[in-house]
Formats: structure tokens, sequence, C-alpha cells
């Protein structure tokens, strides 16, 4: 059955993350905070606890390739910095030694009575906020799907890569057949698993309603909306469970796609994406 292979250190998964950072991205949400600078966090957040799923009494173990591909006006590249910036892909226990800086910040936890109090928690970065230009979104995809040709062809028998793209507009480097060619050449690569998995969230700082992992695209109130819901992959079983467990209403024939998506839908995005489950038996 397809999508079951058991990740481990001797076949690992990838998890590349696709990010928009056009200038529409500088738009408030509606906590206040810009698109972009929400963004960084949830990603640098869900980078974090990856590393610390990855983290044994011996160190970081190497159960997954990470990477981040950013696109604005200014191009198309590696989205690290820091000791990883021209770093496509790199181990999770690289990523875990390489973090741009580490931050000091404020946390509001339980105090044990049932009130909350405020403490101090380090906060690592390797992803920072910008957001500048234009919409090179199939540029972005091409690389991508370059990149995780190569992967498969190291990698044949793991758990093929997940793709998070994460956009708030339309593509400026091409027409709609354009973009789904690019996404194409992303799901079109494969391990003996199954297929890419490309997910697809369109951040939103205005009003609508969200539509979470739909089934069809006449559920898309738009053209774009239904181009990105058919470039979509099928949620396979293991995300569908993921995503009921995040209180997600999901069938067998949802997609990996959010519309409008929202402050908790962006972090529900990643949460989603990147619980793949570890081999039991692997340390």
């Amino acid at each position: 059955m397809a999508y079951s292979a058991e990740i481990s250190r001797a076949h690992p998964t990838c998890l590349l993350f696709v990010i928009d950072q056009s200038g529409s991205m500088s738009e408030e949400l509606e906590a206040g905070a810009t698109k972009a600078n929400f963004l960084a966090d949830v990603l640098n957040k869900s980078l974090m606890e990856l590393v610390i799923r990855c983290k044994k009494a011996e160190g970081v173990l190497n159960y997954f390739d990470v990477g981040v591909i950013a696109y604005s006006g200014s191009g198309v590249g590696p989205g690290f910095g820091g000791a990883l910036a021209g770093s496509h892909l790199c181990e999770i226990s690289a990523l875990a030694r390489s973090p741009v800086r580490v931050e000091t910040r404020k946390k509001r936890v339980p105090d044990g009575t049932g009130g909350l109090v405020e403490t101090e928690v380090k906060f690592p970065v390797w992803f920072d906020a910008q957001a500048s230009g234009g919409t090179p979104m199939c540029a972005a995809l091409r690389m991508a799907g370059d990149l995780l040709s190569d992967w498969c062809r190291e990698h044949p028998h793991s758990f093929p890569p997940t793709v998070l793209h994460v956009t708030d507009g339309e593509a400026t480097d091409g027409t709609e057949a354009d973009v789904e060619a690019a996404a194409a050449s992303v799901v079109g690569q494969a391990t003996s698993d199954g297929n890419v998995l490309l997910l697809n969230l369109h951040v939103s700082g205005g009003g609508g309603e969200t539509v979470r992992f739909p089934t069809t695209e006449q559920a898309m109130p738009g053209a774009y909306a239904k181009l990105l819901f058919r470039t979509s992959s099928l949620l396979p079983e293991e995300l569908q469970r993921r995503a009921a467990e995040s209180g997600m209403t999901v069938r067998p024939d949802s997609r990996g796609y959010v519309y409008n998506g929202r402050l908790d839908d962006v972090v529900a995005f990643f949460d989603i994406g990147t619980r793949p489950r570890l081999a039991g038996g692997d340390r």
C-alpha cells in the first residue's frame, strides 16, 4: 500500500517548504502581524519541533532531510540563512546545529493552579521574513521538482517527500497552464512508496469563507483557487488521520488544499504536514 513506508535513519523522508515572499506578504493578518512574519514564526517553530522529535540520547538522528525554497521579486532560491545559506536541502542534524540565531521570547504556560504565567523560552531562527516584488511561483515549483527528482533517485524506497507550499496570490511568471505544469513536475516525482505529496495553503488577510481540504473544485470561488485545488495531492490515509486529529473534516477524496487560510489554519497546515510517523524501533 502506498504511503506506508516507515521513516528511519536508513530510509529518511524529505520535507520541503516552498514559501511565497512576494510584496503582498507584507499585508497584515487579523492579529496585526504581517503574513510574512507570522509565516516565518510558524515555519521556525515547525523546524524546532522536528529537531526535538529527532533528538535522542545519542544526539539528533537523521530521520528527515529538510529544505526551504523562497520566492519573491528578488528571485527564487534556498530560504535558509546563516551557515546553511545556499543549501537547498540538509539533514535534520545539520539544521539543529546551524540556526541563524537563537532569540529569547515570552511564552505563557500553565502555572499548575489553573492560571497562566509568563516565562522566557529559547527560539531558534533559521528562516527570516521578507516581502518584496512579484510572485515567481512557476520557477519555485520547477526548482522543487528538480530537487526532489534527485532526492527520490537517491532514496528510492523511502516515504516520499512532502512539499508544503504557502502563497497568498497568483503567479506572475506564467499562465495557469504554466503553474499546472510546474506543479506536475513536483508530484510527478516518486519513490516506490508513492508520488511526492504537494500541499497548498492560500493565506488570506481579508474576509471570506475558509475552505479546508475540499473534495471538489466546485467548492472553490474562482479559477485560481480551482487551479490550486487541482494541483494539490489527494491526502493519503496518514495525513487524513492527522487532519482529523486536528479537528478538520476530511474524506477519502480530500485534497491537501486550504483556501483563505487564517492564523489557526497556518499552524494546523504545518502541523499536519510535518508529523509523519517514525519507525518505532529505530534508535
